[in-house]
């Protein structure tokens, strides 16, 4: 990976939920995986890595640095015209053309004995969506957590899918530079809280495990 990579030109690059990809001149692919620890940071020219900085790339100006300090991330590597497999296999992200309502539907039939909020979570069908979004999603939906995914059809389809596409912008939009809270309105802001309740109705929210996740809904909302 040194070899091909020193002296090569970073084509472009492109982001799935908490997956990467940077395409180099020298047909290299390099991905990464987020996972639940890592991060991305630029840094400069002269930086020094530290214990938990797993991968470095030096550019004349600045640095690019990928650390993960419970490495439950991971670094791959592919050299070729084509991009890698482990790429070109991976779910369209959710705010692409890809992402349609027709595939959303097909994958929640592969999976359609799982409970909704436990079908939002894999990353195979919803790259990006955590634990969060998914409480998010399913209180704007009106969709009760525990709900079959089979059970998603016609009009709450639709609507399941557009507040997919909703959230996943409006996070992007809120939080993704410097990790601000949505505004006020979202059940991001009482979803936490000890006491939380339902933005529109006041209702105390209710909480259990649901596909294995703490989740948070509303009983009066989503029936």
């Amino acid at each position: 990976m040194q070899r091909v990579l020193e002296g090569s030109v970073l084509l472009y690059s492109e982001a799935r939920g908490k997956r990467m990809i940077f395409r180099f001149s020298t047909n290299a692919w390099l991905g990464l995986h987020l996972g639940m620890t890592g991060s991305l940071r630029v840094e400069a020219a002269d930086f020094l890595p530290a214990k938990h900085d797993h991968l470095v790339l030096y550019q004349p100006n600045q640095v690019l640095v990928f650390s993960d300090p419970r490495q439950f991330g991971r670094v791959q590597f592919h050299k070729g015209e084509d991009p890698p497999v482990w790429w070109s296999k991976l779910a369209p992200s959710l705010d692409s053309p890809e992402f349609t309502a027709e595939t959303m539907e097909g994958f929640l039939k592969r999976h359609s004995r799982l409970p909704i909020k436990a079908a939002l979570l894999l990353q195979d069908g919803f790259p990006g969506i955590g634990n969060w979004m998914a409480d998010e999603i399913l209180w704007r939906s009106r969709l009760n957590p525990r709900g079959r995914a089979s059970a998603i059809r016609g009009q709450r389809l639709k609507t399941l899918w557009k507040m997919i596409r909703w959230v996943s912008r409006g996070a992007m939009k809120h939080m993704s530079r410097n990790f601000s809270d949505p505004p006020r309105g979202w059940l991001f802001n009482e979803r936490w809280k000890r006491g939380g309740v339902c933005p529109i109705h006041r209702t105390l929210l209710e909480r259990e495990i649901v596909g294995g996740r703490t989740t948070a809904w509303c009983r009066r909302c989503q029936k």
